[in-house]
């Protein structure tokens, strides 16, 4: 019995095992929402507070730049991870259109190859950056808030994305005489 469940599973399409961890790692998809959702919340609030009291108050809030450049940080880092887990970068698929799906099998394994790369280099970059802090003069002007957690933050969202990506990659592999299952539509 257990054998033929085994048999059924290994005998399915190509990429099924590779559909199911794409399926989990879009769950983090509501994670990042909230988090972004969050931290765009609080600079709303903030940014609303800070020209309230500069403007009408005529009493400025010190380091207001530092809280809203830290907190865009995040929002950014969540809305870029957001969109590549939710499919909503912009591409145009002239290959696709012009060459076929023979000349974009190859086309995508290399962009995503590409992509995979800068992600890697960038993720890196964003840690060691981080790792040095304080040490390195990484923090606000005004109010010395460490700049270690937003690089941490942006780093992690990157490296989101390079796992969805990762995963797009061996699904393109696995799919490479079909359908890849996240090539754009016509």
């Amino acid at each position: 019995m257990a054998d033929s469940a085994h048999r059924a599973r290994r005998s399915g399409r190509p990429g099924t095992r590779l559909q199911r961890v794409e399926a989990l790692l879009r769950r983090l998809r509501a994670v990042l929402a909230v988090t972004g959702g969050a931290a765009l919340a609080v600079l709303l609030g903030f940014t609303v507070a800070a020209v309230f009291r500069r403007y009408v108050l005529n009493d400025p809030i010190f380091g207001d730049e530092d809280i809203a450049a830290m907190a865009l940080a995040v929002v950014v880092a969540m809305a870029v991870a957001y969109a590549a887990y939710g499919g909503s970068h912009v591409c145009v698929n002239v290959i696709g259109r012009l060459a076929g799906r023979r000349t974009t099998r190859v086309t995508d394994a290399a962009a995503r190859v590409l992509g995979l790369a800068a992600i890697v280099v960038t993720v890196y970059a964003l840690f060691a950056k981080g790792s040095c802090g304080l040490p390195c003069g990484a923090a606000t002007a005004n109010l010395s808030i460490p700049h270690a957690p937003f690089y941490y933050t942006l780093g992690a969202a990157l490296a989101a994305c390079g796992a969805l990506l990762a995963v797009h990659l061996l699904l393109g592999f696995a799919c490479w005489n079909g359908d890849d299952p996240n090539a754009p539509r016509e």
